[in-house]
């Protein structure tokens, strides 16, 4: 059975993902298992933090940064009746979005790419590319 991956981070972008890949489900001898994954970069650290901050507090604002990611994949995916897993990580994001591939048995990633120009990506690089570079399983991307 096929599984998919869908990363998303409440763009413009992992929403038409999201939308494709429920246009295409049809496609296929039997609807593939769906994990849609919201991966937030970690919040940085410093000497005392926790004397201002709680880690309840952290941990409540990437819950609520998480829910707000998914909100939009969510609410398509919910719309077109299809079942799907919900997976929140907090990590670099494309080594993030292959470990969860990996734990979740995944056989494609599916997501959105922000279009970045050529000249723009190499400078600034992107998670797409990275993403890209890491995987091992077949990585269908929606510009």
């Amino acid at each position: 059975m096929l599984k998919v991956l869908l990363p998303v981070d409440g763009s413009k972008s992992a929403t038409r993902a999201a939308k494709k890949l429920v246009e295409t489900l049809a496609w296929y001898k039997s609807r593939p298992q769906i994990d849609l994954l919201a991966v937030h970069l970690p919040v940085p650290r410093f000497a005392n933090m926790s004397v201002v901050v709680s880690n309840e507090m952290i941990e409540r604002y990437y819950a609520e940064e998480c829910k707000a990611m998914l909100a939009p994949s969510k609410k398509i995916l919910d719309a077109a009746d299809v079942k799907y897993t919900v997976h929140t990580v907090v990590g670099s994001i494309a080594e993030s979005i292959i470990e969860q591939a990996k734990q979740s048995g995944s056989n494609m990633i599916y997501m959105g790419t922000r279009g970045m120009s050529a000249l723009s990506n190499m400078v600034l690089g992107s998670v797409t590319t990275r993403v890209l570079h890491l995987a091992h399983i077949p990585v269908v991307l929606i510009h």
